[in-house]
């Protein structure tokens, strides 16, 4: 089971009911985020979640909406005494901005370790999260993200008497270990089934609609992402700063045939986006509209 909330749907400057851009979610005791903006940490504890587990940290890019607010939440995560690794994954130069940031959060009780992405799709393993980070259309370079939780096949009972395999070692072997009984090694995929349907998430923000998007987000089970403007008339705008519109996003969660999808990152002009929500629901049925704190649970089918 993957938690996912959507801590901040803001873009550009937090509002006083909506927080700057960010994602969250938790699996096997660990917790994943993408972006920091300005008030995360105030998000968090609103949602009655907690940084302390927080063990990956991606960025999209590096403006100020989807980056500031790192430097007090490192802190809040330091003075939860926190010791473990903290994984950061997000273009090249996220070092030097990370650094940057922090001189004025300079001490930390634990080490920060930096992943610098360099290809336009690239696949990391981080926490048993399958991440697969892909380059998209902005203004400064930019990635989305993928968050995949594998599912192994069933166990085969039959298969493991017919290999004469203890009953005490079933277990492991159903969980990926490879064991060694007498000279004899055994391997998960001897007992297992074909591998089932696992859990797939896609976030993206800060783009214009690019063909990658779509064959990353492909059969997921939500797909998150920009919706900067709602009114048909901005599309030019959306254009002109490479950003998307809601509909230009439902297109994209068509196509890439979603479970569901949820917009995010809206202008701060935009007020009452539920009005326009009929209008993508003609392009793609289960258009929901993204809101701080919004959470699911995705669960194994």
């Amino acid at each position: 089971m993957l938690d996912v909330c959507l801590l901040g749907t803001g873009g550009m400057m937090p509002l006083p009911y909506r927080w700057l851009t960010s994602l969250m979610t938790r699996y096997n005791g660990s917790s994943l985020m993408i972006d920091c903006g300005e008030g995360t940490q105030i998000a968090v504890k609103e949602k009655g979640w907690s940084t302390k587990p927080i063990d990956v940290m991606c960025f999209t890019h590096y403006h100020a909406d989807h980056i500031s607010g790192l430097p007090g939440l490192l802190l809040t995560m330091g003075n939860a005494e926190r010791t473990e690794p903290l994984t950061m994954i997000g273009p090249k130069g996220l070092e030097r901005v990370v650094n940057a940031l922090r001189t004025i959060a300079p001490e930390l009780p634990f080490p920060l370790e930096f992943i610098e992405l360099t290809e336009p799709v690239q696949k990391l393993e981080v926490k048993g999260y399958h991440i697969t980070a892909f380059k998209v259309n902005h203004n400064i370079t930019c990635y989305g993200y993928t968050i995949e939780i594998p599912r192994a096949g069933q166990f085969q009972v039959e298969k493991a008497q017919e290999l004469g395999i203890p009953r005490n070692f079933w277990s492991k072997l159903q969980k990926g270990a490879t064991i060694e009984l007498e000279g004899t090694i055994y391997t998960p995929d001897m007992v297992l089934g074909e591998p089932r349907k696992g859990i797939k998430l896609t976030y993206c923000t800060d783009t214009r609609p690019t063909p990658t998007i779509t064959e990353q987000a492909k059969n997921a089970d939500l797909l998150i992402i920009e919706g900067m403007y709602a009114e048909k008339e901005k599309l030019a705008k959306a254009k002109q700063y490479k950003h998307m519109t809601f509909y230009e996003a439902a297109k994209i969660a068509k196509d890439a045939k979603v479970s569901e999808m949820w917009l995010t990152h809206f202008s701060p002009s935009l007020v009452r986006a539920e009005e326009y929500m009929d209008e993508v629901r003609k392009i793609y049925s289960n258009a929901k509209l993204g809101k701080d704190g919004k959470t699911v649970e995705l669960d194994f089918e």
